[in-house]
């Protein structure tokens, strides 16, 4: 059974109200029992206490509207199996950054679990033979999976480290990978992508330019969670695995370039990759000049740019897919280099009020 766009497009409001009128009451508890980000760290210096908590009320409406949804439409218990698959290990994931936010984990016990998490994901796609381009491999299957989520889930934590920045990004992702599923009449991811994009714009009316409300890891990991495993069960139906395989990556590009560059900046000055900087995309982009605003519209704008390639690729694979992804692999590349010699530092600059993990 397809659905039409217009109910699809109820679902991603009614998400999106749900999770609206859930933050301020999310924001409000926060500060009851001091779950905030104080500025009294050297790469702060917002001017008040910014509570965290904004991802429960992210988790608490995608999980809630995709079940009401499921048992709605009175879908069979394959499905609702399916989508507890990518909504189970979400959950697991964000209960652990809940821990992370209130009481600090270090950074072993949150990659053993996300670990685990890729584990369960990657033991019951293959099973369900639902990887969207498989190798037909089953250990090149599971270590391609476990990988994905475990980076995915990363660089989407690493990329929550400006106003909106995150939740912005997110939800135009969401955006492009529901038109390519839902032209796929894949109604399970259609449906979970549609939900994240109205929970994320739901989120970013109180996380925009100044936040009054921060997702945490609580949020930024169920995010990664979420979308690493919809990109995988994404079938672009294309003959090429090359084509097939560069459409998540190109609807990812921007959290990735900001991990590699992040990354890459912290080993060639010789302090850890999980060490707390001022050495993001969001961070550089502010040091030429842009503000707060203006630094997370051009990240933004980024991600819509290489959401249209992977639109491209996804629509006209035989005459434009390759030159899609040469063209695009250059930009990422140009892109990457340009905002790694930008110079990282620790000194704040004007403007610089934002969360850096």
């Amino acid at each position: 059974m397809q659905y039409s766009i217009q109910q699809y497009l109820l679902l991603g409001f009614v998400t999106l109200v749900l999770v609206g009128i859930l933050t301020p009451v999310m924001r409000s508890i926060a500060m009851r029992i001091g779950a905030v980000d104080a500025p009294n760290m050297s790469r702060k210096i917002q001017k008040e206490p910014v509570p965290y908590l904004g991802g429960v009320a992210i988790s608490f409406g995608v999980v809630l509207i995709s079940y009401a949804a499921l048992m709605y439409s009175n879908n069979s218990m394959h499905n609702f199996e399916l989508a507890s698959s990518v909504l189970l290990p979400a959950i697991a994931i964000s209960t652990m950054g809940l821990v992370d936010d209130l009481k600090g984990l270090q950074p072993w016990p949150r990659l053993l679990a996300q670990t685990a998490a890729g584990l369960a994901v990657a033991v019951v796609l293959i099973s369900t033979n639902t990887i969207g381009t498989p190798f037909h491999n089953r250990l090149i299957d599971g270590g391609m999976t476990v990988f994905w989520v475990v980076g995915v889930c990363n660089a989407i934590n690493f990329f929550d480290n400006l106003d909106g920045g995150a939740a912005g990004t997110v939800a135009v992702t969401s955006v492009f990978l529901f038109l390519i599923a839902y032209d796929r009449q894949q109604i399970l991811v259609s449906a979970l992508a549609i939900v994240t994009a109205g929970a994320t714009l739901g989120f970013l009316f109180w996380n925009r330019s100044p936040a009054k409300i921060y997702m945490g890891d609580a949020g930024s990991l169920f995010l990664g969670v979420i979308i690493s495993v919809l990109t995988i069960r994404l079938d672009p139906g294309i003959a090429s695995r090359k084509l097939s395989l560069s459409i998540p990556l190109a609807l990812l590009a921007v959290p990735i370039m900001d991990t590699t560059v992040a990354v890459c900046s912290r080993i060639k000055r010789g302090i850890s990759p999980f060490e707390g900087g001022r050495d993001h995309l969001s961070h550089r982009l502010m040091r030429i000049g842009f503000g707060r605003r203006r630094a997370a519209i051009a990240l933004w704008g980024l991600t819509a740019i290489f959401g249209e390639i992977a639109y491209v690729i996804y629509k006209v694979p035989q005459t434009l897919g390759y030159p899609f992804v040469y063209g695009g692999g250059t930009l990422w590349l140009i892109l990457t280099i340009g905002f790694f010699i930008i110079p990282a530092t620790d000194q704040l600059l004007p403007n610089e009020g934002i969360l850096a993990p």
